[in-house]
C-alpha cells in the first residue's frame, strides 16, 4: 500500500533545458518522458526520479573526474628539485 504524502515535490528544473549525448537534460539530468510526464507522476514516482537523477548527476561527475585524472598526469611538469 503507498503511503500518503501531503507535500508535493518540487520540479528539479533549474532553467538549463538542453540535452547531453545520452538524452538526458544538463540541467536537471531527466528524460524526456520524465519532464513530460512529471505533473501527471505521484508524489512517489517523482521522488524516484529525483533518485535517479542524483544517481545520474554522481556517475556523470566521476566520469569526468576520471578523464580530468587521466589527462593530467602528463601534463605535469616534473619537479626539478
Amino acid at each position: 500500500m503507498e503511503q500518503l504524502e501531503f507535500f508535493s515535490v518540487p520540479s528539479p528544473c533549474i532553467g538549463v533545458c538542453s540535452l547531453d549525448n545520452k538524452g538526458y537534460c544538463n540541467g536537471c539530468m531527466r528524460k524526456r518522458e520524465e519532464r513530460y510526464t512529471w505533473m501527471d507522476m505521484t508524489i512517489v514516482q517523482q521522488k524516484r526520479v529525483i533518485r535517479l537523477c542524483k544517481q545520474r548527476y554522481m556517475r556523470k561527475m566521476a566520469k569526468q573526474k576520471k578523464k580530468v585524472q587521466e589527462v593530467e598526469p602528463q601534463s605535469r611538469q616534473v619537479s626539478l628539485f
